[in-house]
């Protein structure tokens, strides 16, 4: 069985490692969500990974409703994004953009007053980071009500992925990773707590799975199968959104990403004694392994030896790392010699500026020895 530091292929994309960087929101973008240069510098760091899934990427405004998250709708954004690519090209690494709509998870405050869309009129749990008002320091507030995305709208929704995809190969990406999990739009028409629509996108698992099938083959038909991947989160609760029986809806899913062809699917599923507490359900990758046949991706607090085993047992063909790699600049070398790891300053992650974003030191720069 392969390791995880030897090379993959997926699709057009020629990964070095199987130790990939999965999407991290940090919040290091402008307040018009435009990326900034010490973005280039924090991604830099991290080009070892056999292939970095850029942090949740917004493909419109309607959207985006993270405070200075980045998006990849306009041509400034793009341009803003070149340099990024290219640092991490030049320090040998492979790079892919997120696209992400958040759907009823942007909170009103970022359209101007207007509702957010989802796939049913419901409103998330808790609170959301907003920019703060000029007369108040006030930036959490409660998410607001979505309403129901029309059906002729979503022709619209499809437009932007495409324009998303196009804009990313423009800027450099090596490809795209569209974002269906964590319960943001396409997993809110997935999964049938969040999703109550009476027309050909709800009701059956081939209703709910429809909107993930389509854009998933618009942006293949827009920038290739071989440089599209998706992202799906097989777990219980995220975000308010859960299903009642979720093993036949994954498994539909990843058979209709598999007929697509989409050349890799990485997926967020809890494991026993993981960050997000125990799963409450059992594990539905094995199923939807049998039925996906391209690369296959892992992610949800793996260490070394529980990547490996996942690889031998042939459960994935890779590993994604996600709050170990934001702390870990050159995590694979830390993975493969053995080196202890830097601690991860959490009170950091989104709060702007270099500090706990690119000043986490190297192996080399920390002087360390194997454990």
């Amino acid at each position: 069985m392969p390791s995880l530091f030897d090379p993959i292929q997926l699709g057009a994309i020629h990964a070095a490692n199987r130790v990939w960087m999965s999407p991290l929101t940090r919040g290091r973008s402008t307040r018009g969500h435009v990326p900034t240069p010490i973005m280039a510098d924090y991604y830099r760091q991290r080009a070892s990974a056999g292939l970095i899934i850029t942090e949740a990427t917004g493909i419109s405004q309607q959207g985006l409703g993270w405070a200075y998250a980045p998006g990849i709708w306009s041509e400034e954004q793009v341009e803003a994004w070149k340099p990024i690519t290219a640092a991490v090209h030049e320090a040998g690494g492979r790079i892919v953009s997120q696209l992400w709509h958040m759907g009823r998870l942007v909170h009103s405050d970022f359209l101007g007053g207007e509702p957010p869309v989802s796939s049913s009129a419901t409103t998330a749990p808790g609170e959301v980071r907003t920019y703060p008002a000029e007369d108040s320091g006030e930036i959490k507030r409660p998410y607001t009500q979505a309403r129901p995305l029309r059906t002729d709208e979503i022709p619209g929704i499809l437009a932007d992925y495409e324009r998303a995809a196009q804009n990313a190969i423009r800027a450099g990406f090596d490809g795209v990773q569209i974002h269906a999990a964590n319960g943001y739009l396409i997993d809110q028409f997935l999964r049938d707590n969040a999703n109550f629509r009476e027309d050909e996108y709800g009701g059956s698992i081939e209703n709910r799975i429809r909107l993930l099938r389509e854009v998933s083959q618009r942006v293949v038909d827009t920038i290739g199968a071989d440089r599209t991947g998706v992202r799906l989160s097989p777990n219980g609760e995220v975000q308010g959104v859960n299903d009642s029986n979720p093993a036949p809806l994954f498994e539909a899913a990843a058979a209709a990403l598999d007929e697509i062809g989409v050349a890799f699917l990485e997926m967020r599923e809890p494991r026993p004694g993981g960050s997000r507490g125990e799963p409450d359900q059992p594990p539905i990758h094995p199923v939807m392994r049998k039925v996906y046949r391209g690369v296959l991706a892992l992610n949800s607090d793996y260490d070394a030896e529980s990547a490996q085993a996942a690889l031998d047992a042939g459960e994935a063909d890779a590993i994604a790392f996600g709050r170990t790699f934001l702390a870990n600049p050159d995590l694979p070398r830390r993975l493969r010699d053995r080196l202890p790891l830097n601690p991860q300053r959490e009170e950091l992650f989104y709060v702007g500026g270099a500090e706990g974003y690119t000043d986490y030191p190297t192996a080399d720069e920390a002087a360390l020895q194997p454990a």
